[in-house]
């Protein structure tokens, strides 16, 4: 252990050096006879011993100018026998801790070094959780902000939806999803999946979200909106590869009717009288980013009066669910919607999923119920 002894005397300095060598202290002293000798030789040590009455400072101010280099080194302050109200205000200024010449031996002056030691250690823990902590703190509240808010009206078809990212400390992952109601009345909803998992995907799919909004706000034809995001997740994207699967769908204003669109993402699950069943594929396309040329067109369908229309990411049917490599897949979805209750779907099928896993859901996971109104 490197220690710092700031002693302008003498035989203090001779003294202290004696009691440590007594009880066989494991330190190593070097010494500086003022502040401005230490200022110059910190850091680069475990400990400060620091006498307060020192030629070149009065007061507390060697004290704060030895705090201002001490780095990771813990200040244990060395006060006079009339003094020791000086040693309770160093400690308030930072020291930590503090001991009365004369009254120590050379066990008490040992431990006292080693306390001051780990009570500065424990400080910069202290301090270094609580800046992650803040800082997680500001993350999250950046992340929900970048959360969808969709814009409906008292016209629109309810919507209701469950969004998990799949690493738990996070509030964000790549899957995204939004709804925005046009001037004409329709609804335009979208959900998404960013290959991959962390900030970049996470990122990458608020990106896309934002622009999916943007365009259809500024009344973008619905099939040259793909177009466009493709352009844009190419320019984006952090590194080639990268692609995201899409499912878009335009509700007709008389909630009658509708559009969907198909970028390699997973079929919606249409419900009515007759039961769940996911909607055909011959429409389907490529995922955004695969092929600079692709293009996609629109399933139209029509919409019987009760429906629903559930939207899903594949962090929902691609968990584990039995030994091996068994997944839910979208015949086993279709299997389970039947047997949940329509009026709690997103509730009841997000639990479901999450009991039927093997382990924990390690991928994100939006899901969005749509519900005629009418």
């Amino acid at each position: 252990m490197r220690v710092l002894l700031v002693e302008d005397d003498d035989g203090d300095a001779v003294l202290v050096t004696a009691l440590l060598d007594e009880v066989g202290a494991p330190v190593e002293v070097t010494r500086a006879r003022t502040a401005r000798d230490a200022v110059e030789m910190l850091p680069g040590f475990d400990c400060v011993l620091l006498d307060l009455g020192l030629p070149d400072a009065s007061g507390l101010d060697g004290l704060r100018r030895i705090l201002d280099r001490a780095g990771q080194a813990a200040v244990l302050v060395l006060t006079g026998h009339d003094d020791e109200e000086r040693g309770i205000q160093a400690l308030a200024v930072g020291a930590q801790d503090y001991l009365v010449k004369g009254q120590v031996d050379g066990s008490l002056l040992l431990r006292g070094i080693r306390y001051a030691v780990e009570r500065r250690r424990a400080e910069d823990m202290h301090r270094q959780l609580r800046e992650e902590r803040l800082l997680a703190q500001e993350t999250a509240r950046l992340e929900r902000g970048l959360l969808p808010s969709p814009l409906l009206t008292e016209k629109s078809p309810v919507l209701t939806s469950r969004y998990r990212p799949g690493q738990r400390r996070m509030q964000l992952g790549g899957d995204f999803f939004d709804a925005v109601t046009g001037t004409d009345g329709s609804l335009h909803v979208v959900i998404g999946d960013v290959c991959g998992h962390g900030p970049d995907e996470a990122a990458l799919g608020v990106c896309l979200r934002i622009a999916w909004r943007a365009l259809v706000l500024a009344g973008q034809a619905d099939d040259q909106v793909l177009s466009t995001l493709q352009e844009l997740l190419i320019h984006e994207r952090h590194r080639e590869g990268i692609f995201t699967t899409l499912c878009m769908a335009t509700i007709a204003p008389d909630q009658s009717s509708a559009a969907v669109y198909l970028a390699g993402h997973p079929s919606p699950i249409l419900i009515d009288d007759a039961g769940p069943r996911p909607l055909p594929r011959d429409r389907a396309g490529l995922p955004l980013g695969v092929l600079t040329e692709a293009k996609w067109s629109a399933l139209e369908l029509p919409l019987p009066p009760g429906w629903s229309l559930l939207l899903y990411t594949d962090g929902l049917i691609e968990g584990r669910i039995g030994v091996g490599s068994e997944r839910l897949d979208v015949e086993g979805l279709v299997d389970l919607v039947a047997r949940c209750d329509r009026g709690n779907l997103v509730g009841d099928l997000a639990s479901a999923v999450e009991r039927m896993t093997v382990g924990e859901l390690d991928d994100d996971l939006a899901l969005v119920v749509l519900t005629d109104s009418r």
